[in-house]
């Protein structure tokens, strides 16, 4: 008879453990299947919003071929007052620079 039980509860395990992996087994295939959807959607909405910017760009394009010459001025001047900001900024922290580099280059240390 405890031999009997024996089995039986062996049978049952064997069957809880069938159906856990049946479990796990859908749960795995649900995801894989919600991971291609996802993919696919971002896909999509990848693809439509490069369309919309290229539309965008192509516009841009269109508008600015026919000022090519104000924004080159535009740009030229741009650049011109970046230089500057950036000639003031150096030539303001330089000195302090320099005396940083000299004290430790002649800073001898143990």
């Amino acid at each position: 008879m405890e031999v009997k039980r024996g089995h039986n509860g062996i049978q049952q395990l064997l069957t809880v453990e069938q159906e856990a992996q049946q479990i796990v087994n859908a749960s795995k295939n649900a995801k894989m299947a919600k991971l291609k959807q996802a993919k696919a959607e971002a896909e999509k909405e990848s693809a439509e919003f490069r369309a919309c910017m290229e539309v965008d760009f192509q516009r841009k394009l269109a508008e600015g071929s026919g000022y090519s010459g104000s924004n080159v001025k535009r740009l030229e001047q741009e650049t011109e007052a970046k230089i500057h900001h950036l000639k003031t900024d150096t030539s303001r922290i330089s000195n302090g620079i320099v005396q940083m580099l000299l004290k430790y280059t002649t800073t001898v240390s143990n």
